[in-house]
C-alpha cells in the first residue's frame, strides 16, 4: 500500500496502570519470599522503558478521536486493500506484526486513519497536479512468469512455448520461483512499482496473452505472459483516490510529527508526570507542569 503507517504498538496495560500511580496502597500483583511487586512498581518499570512512546500514542488516539471521525466502512476498505495486496501472506504478516487477529489490525488501521486525517487536513493539490497524475496512471495488470537462472534456459522455455507447450506446465517444470510455479507461474494483479523495473517495463509492453522474449533482472531470467489488463477508469471516478495519493506524497515524517504535536498543543494537553514531559514540544514543557 502506498502510504506510511505510524507504528502504534500500545502497551495495553499502561492506561490502566496510570490510574494507580501515586496510590500508597497500590495493589500487589506478585508475591514472593523476596518481596512483593505492586501495580506502582510495574507502572514505574514500564514508564522507564516504554513510557513516552506509549503515552504519546495514547494521546494521539485520545486527542484525534475527539476531533476526527473514522467509520467502520473506512477501516473495512483498508483491510480489503491489505488482503488484496498481501494475498496468501495476510495471516503471516499479522503474526509478524504481533497482531493476534483481524480485529487488532482494524484497531491499528483506525488509529492510522485518524493520524492520516490530521496530517492531510491542510495539504492542498491542484487540478493540474491531479490531471497529470491521471495521465501517468497505469491500471493493474495480471501476469505469469517462468523464472530461470540463465538466458540459455530462458530461450529453451520460449522455444517450447512457441512449439505449443502450455505455460502453466512449463512454469511448474522450469521456474525457480517455487511459489508462483505451483500456480502455473501466476503472479496475480500488480501495478506500477510492485515489480523490478525490467520486469515491469516488459510486462506493461505486452498485449493480453502475449509472451515476452527472455527478460533479465536481478532475480534471473524471466519469460512473461500477460493474462489480464484492467481498464483505466474515468478521471471523475479516480479523482478522489488520486487526490489522496498525491496528498500523502506531500507529507514527510517531519511535517507529520509537527502536525501531530500541534494537535496535542491545541487540545491543551498537560503532562502531570514530569518524567513523561518529553512527549510534548519543548516550548510547551513549562506550561505542561503548571498546577
Amino acid at each position: 500500500m502506498k502510504k506510511w503507517i505510524l507504528p502504534i504498538t500500545l502497551a495495553a496495560g499502561v492506561l490502566t496502570l496510570t490510574a494507580c500511580n501515586g496510590n500508597e496502597n497500590s495493589e500487589v500483583i506478585v508475591q514472593s519470599d523476596a518481596g512483593d511487586i505492586t501495580k506502582d512498581d510495574l507502572y514505574e518499570a514500564m514508564k522507564d522503558k516504554y513510557g513516552e512512546q506509549a503515552l504519546q500514542e495514547l494521546l494521539y488516539t485520545k486527542v484525534l478521536s475527539d476531533k476526527y471521525k473514522v467509520t467502520d466502512e473506512e477501516v473495512d476498505k483498508k483491510v480489503k486493500e491489505l488482503k488484496t495486496e498481501l494475498g496468501d501472506n495476510f495471516d503471516l504478516v499479522l503474526q509478524q506484526n504481533q497482531l493476534k487477529d483481524e480485529n487488532e489490525l482494524k484497531k491499528l488501521l483506525k488509529d492510522q486513519l485518524l493520524i492520516e486525517k490530521a496530517a492531510l487536513k491542510d495539504v492542498k493539490v491542484t487540478e493540474d497536479e491531479l490531471k497529470k497524475k491521471y495521465e501517468e496512471y497505469q491500471p493493474e495488470i495480471r501476469a505469469s512468469h517462468i523464472l530461470v537462472k540463465d538466458e540459455k534456459t530462458a530461450k529453451e522455455v520460449k522455444s517450447k512455448l512457441e512449439s505449443g507447450g502450455k505455460f502453466e506446465d512449463l512454469a511448474k517444470e522450469y521456474s525457480t520461483d517455487t511459489v508462483s510455479a505451483e500456480k502455473g507461474g501466476d503472479l496475480d494483479f500488480f501495478g506500477p512499482g510492485a515489480m523490478v523495473p525490467e520486469f515491469e517495463e516488459a510486462a506493461y509492453a505486452l498485449d493480453v496473452n502475449e509472451i515476452s522474449d527472455p527478460v533479465q533482472s536481478q532475480h534471473g531470467w524471466h519469460v512473461i505472459k500477460v493474462t489480464e489488463k484492467k481498464d483505466k477508469k474515468s478521471y471523475d471516478k479516480m479523482k478522489a483516490d488520486l487526490e489522496y495519493e498525491l496528498k500523502l506524497s506531500k507529507v514527510d515524517a517531519a511535517k507529520m510529527q509537527e502536525t501531530l504535536q500541534q494537535e496535542l498543543k491545541d487540545a491543551d494537553v498537560k503532562i502531570k508526570d514530569k518524567d513523561l514531559e518529553g512527549v510534548m514540544p519543548s516550548e510547551s514543557k513549562s506550561a505542561s507542569t503548571e498546577k
